[in-house]
């Protein structure tokens, strides 16, 4: 299957048979990765076990937030963090304007590298950035609801 046929294939609306099915699934496997380090699915074929196939941890605790996120009736997009992106998808990450973000770039914020006069950012820099804010922004906040609490604002 070409990448382009999977992606438009994967980018549809989940139905309502699909959004309880995943509810349903992601509730089991939820219950499931807290007791175990090494998570194993058993293949079916016909009803018939075939085999047993390994993965590891990190990746059942992504298909519970796929599950999750279906279960809710969204879509959900993968990308590796080697991935380069436009300005225009690394904003849309950020969810801010696209020339804020290139006001970021070009101040150094975010390492990015130019491909003929078209800016590109890899995702992982772009994730890094956006963590970093929010640590910050929760920082702040914190320190409002102390300062709140300290003069007895009702908060």
């Amino acid at each position: 299957m070409q990448l382009a046929q999977f992606s438009s294939k994967w980018m549809n609306i989940p139905s309502e048979q699909e959004v309880m099915l995943a509810n349903e699934s992601s509730r089991k496997l939820a219950t499931y990765v807290k007791s175990t380090s090494h998570p194993a699915f058993q293949l079916l074929k016909k009803g018939k076990a075939v085999g047993t196939v390994l993965i590891p941890a990190f990746a059942l605790q992504m298909l519970i937030v796929i599950l999750s996120q279906m279960a809710q009736g969204n879509t959900v997009t993968l990308m590796p963090v080697h991935a380069e992106l436009t300005t225009q998808e690394a904003a849309d990450l950020l969810n801010v304007s696209r020339p804020y973000l290139v006001n970021i770039l070009e101040e150094g914020k975010i390492p990015f590298h130019k491909v003929g006069s078209r800016r590109r950012v890899l995702a992982k820099d772009i994730l890094r950035y956006k963590e970093k804010i929010d640590k910050a922004r929760l920082a702040t906040l914190e320190e409002l609801a102390n300062e709140a609490q300290k003069h007895n604002m009702g908060y």
